[in-house]
C-alpha cells in the first residue's frame, strides 16, 4: 500500500511541475527554457503511471485522488495560500476514494 501511495505521490508532483512550469512561462513572464524541464516532467509523469501493475483505468481513477491532495498541498507550499478546511476535507474524501479503488478486495 505504501509503495503504491508513494508512487502516486511522485507521479502527482511530476504532473504538477510539468504543468506549473509552462504556467510560469505563459502567465508570469518566465523563460521559454522552462518548457524543456516541463516536457521532461510530463514524460516522467506518463512513465510513472505505467509502473502500476493494475488496469490503467483503475490507476488513472485512483491517481486523481492523490493528485487533488497534492495540488492542495502545492497551493499551500508554492502559492502560499493556506487551504481552507473545505479544501482539506475534499482532499481527504479524494484520498479515501483512492484507497477504496486501489486497495479493496478483488475477485480472482
Amino acid at each position: 500500500m505504501l509503495k503504491t501511495f508513494l508512487l502516486f505521490l511522485v507521479t502527482a508532483v511530476a504532473e504538477i511541475v510539468g504543468c506549473y512550469l509552462p504556467y510560469l512561462w505563459l502567465r508570469k513572464g518566465g523563460s521559454a527554457w522552462l518548457l524543456l524541464p516541463a516536457a521532461l516532467s510530463l514524460a516522467a509523469f506518463a512513465w510513472l503511471l505505467s509502473l502500476h501493475p493494475t488496469a490503467s483505468g483503475r490507476v488513472y481513477a485512483a491517481y486523481g485522488g492523490v493528485y487533488i491532495a497534492v495540488a492542495i498541498f502545492w497551493l499551500w507550499w508554492v502559492d502560499s495560500i493556506k487551504p481552507t478546511r473545505w479544501d482539506l476535507f475534499g482532499a481527504g474524501l479524494c484520498l479515501a476514494g483512492m484507497a477504496v479503488i486501489m486497495f479493496s478486495p478483488r475477485p480472482g
